[in-house]
């Protein structure tokens, strides 16, 4: 989250041995409220364990956020009065409903310091792990595949292109007609510059594909500048170098190799966090959920489909949303504060491909503001 909408990111220029650049943003969030960028789960980033037996979880996860938040308010009482939000994008869509509630269920016994929680927001979120099924249609949608392969699929599939029988020959051959179909498009953006080299783990279950496809780092040969993982090789090289490491106050000894997402030992005990969001709006917290609308990984239409499973009565329905009288996406407004809008030519991490749209989105939403 931090380079898709803090302060500073990897200045994406060609690698001539140096550290490298970091350039200010001037779309960081951090101008409209004051934000912590922690590193967690244990081992992402610096971070580590001293019991080096301890295994991660979607659970733990949710757990030490908790803890590790209001140990920072002891420390930072003066942040106390604060309005409280938490959000990501991505994977962050199973844990953070979780966190929320189990932060508002401290609050509930009382825990101190009190929280002053008012919601959460998540980007282009995976929420039921079946996100994978509502692809097809999307690339219908989007012109990557024929009708005749969408008819197909619907046929021979029924709608189920994650959990397939084995002895379903004809599914199989349709969902390998439509891997080769979209082979050679970039998941997390459609539009964007495909690279060869991006992870290929579209035909695995959900919880494996993102273990692997987030867990991704790179090694020789060297990206193509054009691709988005040329700034996730240019990030390791920075964050591996000695002098960075000193700067940061790394401590010796403790993480001997920066790698961009690490995935060791981690557990996914979190299967489905629609539960979470239906908990969490009866208690009344406002919440965002947004997605680029070019995004493969996690399809906008997915992120309608639980929405619409709430039942929720719409306030303000279906219309554009504007910058500067230009459309930047769409949005909806439901009942119990939940907003849902898309980052029109975004992709699957929304604020990096479109940050002024990002932006905007966020600053109108934080104030209360109608998109």
């Amino acid at each position: 989250m931090l380079k898709l909408i803090g302060p500073i990111t990897m200045e994406k220029k060609e690698y001539n041995g140096s550290i490298p650049s970091l350039v200010l943003r001037p779309q960081s969030w951090t101008k409209l409220c004051n934000i912590m960028f922690a590193n967690l789960p244990f081992g992402t980033g610096f971070s580590y364990a001293k019991n080096t037996s301890s295994h991660r979880s979607d659970r733990k996860f949710v757990h030490h956020v908790h803890q590790f938040i209001r140990k920072w308010l002891i420390d930072h009482p003066e942040f106390l009065s604060n309005e409280f939000y938490v959000g990501g994008d991505s994977y962050a869509g199973i844990p953070i409903p979780a966190i929320v509630q189990e932060i508002s269920n401290g609050n509930g016994k009382a825990l101190q310091p009190l929280i002053n929680l008012k919601g959460y927001l998540l980007g282009n979120p995976v929420t039921t792990r079946k996100e994978k099924n509502d692809r097809i249609s999307y690339a219908h949608g989007m012109g990557l595949i024929s009708n005749e392969l969408y008819e197909s699929l619907q046929q021979n599939c029924k709608g189920e292109y994650i959990d397939v029988n084995s002895k379903n020959v004809l599914c199989l051959r349709d969902l390998q007609y439509f891997d080769k179909c979209i082979s050679g498009i970039k998941r997390s953006h459609i539009l964007d510059y495909y690279c060869e080299d991006e992870p290929h783990v579209w035909r695995r279950s959900l919880t494996q594909e993102f273990k692997e496809s987030l867990s991704y780092h790179l090694t020789p040969p060297v990206p193509d500048l054009r691709c988005q993982l040329y700034k996730f090789y240019l990030n390791e090289i920075w964050a591996n170098e000695e002098r960075v490491r000193k700067a940061l106050h790394i401590r010796e000894g403790t993480i001997e190799k920066w790698i961009r997402c690490y995935r060791n030992d981690f557990v996914f005990d979190i299967t489905n966090s629609v539960e979470f969001h239906v908990n969490l709006s009866k208690k009344g917290f406002r919440s965002l959920i947004y997605s680029g609308d070019h995004d493969l990984v996690v399809p906008f239409l997915s992120t309608q489909s639980w929405i619409k499973g709430l039942n929720y009565s719409i306030v303000d329905d279906w219309r554009s949303w504007l910058i500067k009288d230009q459309v930047a996406g769409y949005t909806r407004t439901y009942s119990n504060q939940m907003t849902f809008a898309t980052l029109k030519g975004s992709g699957h991490t929304g604020p990096e491909y479109t940050p002024w749209a990002g932006f905007v989105m966020f600053s109108k939403w934080i104030s209360n503001t109608p998109l």
